[in-house]
């Protein structure tokens, strides 16, 4: 282990290691649910994308720790899926298989890309203020996930909204009551303060024991009938159900279905920058806000082996094609291992072999709720946001990008919109400002900002 992990140098051991892995797979292990529900709307096989799904998170998420030797773990990106499924096959009325051609063609690019440094050349390019800017951001988006994952943020007139009983049957026709999402809500506030008291405390796991106490909350309440499931806005059995035994099901209806037919080449290539697009700036902006909160950055604000990163971001997305699903990226709840002391790959390999294991005890990972996860995503909001203390806001040209890139996301939920406006904003603020006290910027900045710009422009 220390050989291959190099655990000493990186201020870590075998037992924090392997929680922190757990840790990262139990917040994150909802896509195993989520991604075949969305992509099932588009015809494709539940059974087997839920496959595909375990299948290019264990491979992507062994690539990291391979590669990168990093705590980061893959799977296929929420907000990919939806575009893949419901732009790209309901609104542009492409079938799913072409649809997975783009990915997969997507991949290849970004393999290529890796190859020859230019996203490692975009990552080093990122002033250290705008990186810690990502961090931020990020954890606000997460905490906010977390709020909406558990019911406690609603949508309303005002766009968001505290959670009550009337409001949210208003949102679901009459339906809910406090016996279904009453008491998730409450079992959520609950979570979270007992995460809180476990963080203060210093208990070490204390996210993972945050979740698993929750979650055995939400057990109890069912068993005694204060939590009766309604699957109609939702809300499912706490209970693994091994009724139906123990099997893997059957990835053959969406393995390496890829199909070429039936596409107009420049709208294809338009499909294809869209997810080559979104998935580059997700990923730079999971791997700055992942590697800042880690303390990963060297002095220069550079990412040791970022090159193998990318390549495992790369290398998980065109597997994950072939396998039969969206885009695989990094993801933000990696943050859950990051804060519980993971630092190398064996988090990641922890969190890889659970993936394998998923296979074939999907029962028990399929009922973890998301009102349970919801604490760790919090709390981890809050860990992110201290990064905030390392922006110098009292240099405007510096603060108000910072403040734009963290508010960005958020508000218009998405990482990537969130480094977008950052950008064009500190390039835009630098060129305005008095040429004595301009910062010296590299040339990729002004093309990043630039081609940003033609994004809002034409896409």
């Amino acid at each position: 282990m220390e050989k291959l992990f190099k655990l000493k140098e990186n201020h870590t051991n075998v037992k924090t290691e392997i929680i922190a892995g757990i840790t990262t797979f139990m917040a994150m292990a909802y896509i195993l649910a989520v991604n075949p529900n969305i992509l099932s709307s588009t015809g494709m096989d539940k059974g087997a994308v839920f496959t595909a799904t375990a299948l290019a998170s264990l491979v992507g998420t062994l690539c990291m720790a391979l590669f990168a030797n990093y705590p980061f773990v893959l799977a296929p990106g929420m907000g990919l899926n939806a575009y893949f499924a419901y732009t790209i096959v309901a609104d542009m009325g492409y079938s799913w298989q072409v649809a997975l051609a783009a990915v997969f063609v997507e991949g290849i690019i970004f393999i290529l890309l890796s190859a020859v440094k230019i996203r490692e050349a975009l990552f080093d390019a990122i002033p250290m203020t705008l990186k810690h800017a990502v961090s931020v951001g990020i954890g606000l988006f997460i905490a906010f996930i977390g709020l909406q994952n558990c019911h406690l943020v609603l949508g309303s007139s005002t766009l968001v909204t505290l959670f009550s009983m009337k409001k949210f049957q208003g949102l679901h026709d009459g339906m809910g009551s406090f016996q279904d999402v009453g008491i998730t809500v409450l079992l959520a506030i609950i979570g979270i303060i007992i995460t809180a008291i476990l963080v203060v405390r210093k208990v070490k796991g204390n996210i993972l024991w945050g979740m698993l106490i929750t979650w055995l909350l939400g057990i109890v309440c069912q068993l005694t009938g204060l939590y009766v499931p309604n699957a109609e806005i939702g809300l499912f059995s706490l209970i693994p159900d091994f009724s139906g035994g123990i099997s893997i099901p059957d990835i053959s209806p969406v393995f390496f279905k890829m199909s070429f037919s039936g596409m107009q080449i420049g709208q294809f290539a338009m499909v294809v920058f869209a997810l080559l697009f979104v998935d580059l700036f997700d990923t730079l902006g999971a791997l700055i806000g992942l590697a800042t909160k880690a303390d990963m950055l060297d002095k220069d604000g550079k990412l040791p082996h970022i090159k193998g990163a990318l390549m495992a971001d790369a290398v998980a997305t065109t597997a994950g094609a072939v396998f039969g699903t969206s885009t695989t990226t990094t993801y933000v709840e990696s943050a859950t291992g990051v804060s519980e002391g993971g630092r190398t790959g064996l988090t990641a390999v922890v969190a890889a072999v659970l993936f394998g294991l998923a296979l074939f005890l999907s029962p028990i990972f399929l009922a973890i709720p998301s009102f349970a996860t919801a604490p760790a995503l919090i709390m981890v909001g809050f860990f992110m946001l201290s990064n905030v203390t390392k922006i110098d806001f009292n240099d405007m040209r510096e603060g108000i990008p910072a403040f734009i890139c963290i508010a960005a996301m958020p508000f218009f939920y998405s990482i990537s919109e969130g480094i977008a406006m950052g950008m064009i904003s500190y390039v835009a603020l630098h060129l305005a400002s008095k040429k004595v006290e301009r910062k010296k910027m590299s040339v990729i900045m002004y093309i990043l900002a630039v081609l940003f710009i033609l994004k809002y422009l034409f896409l």
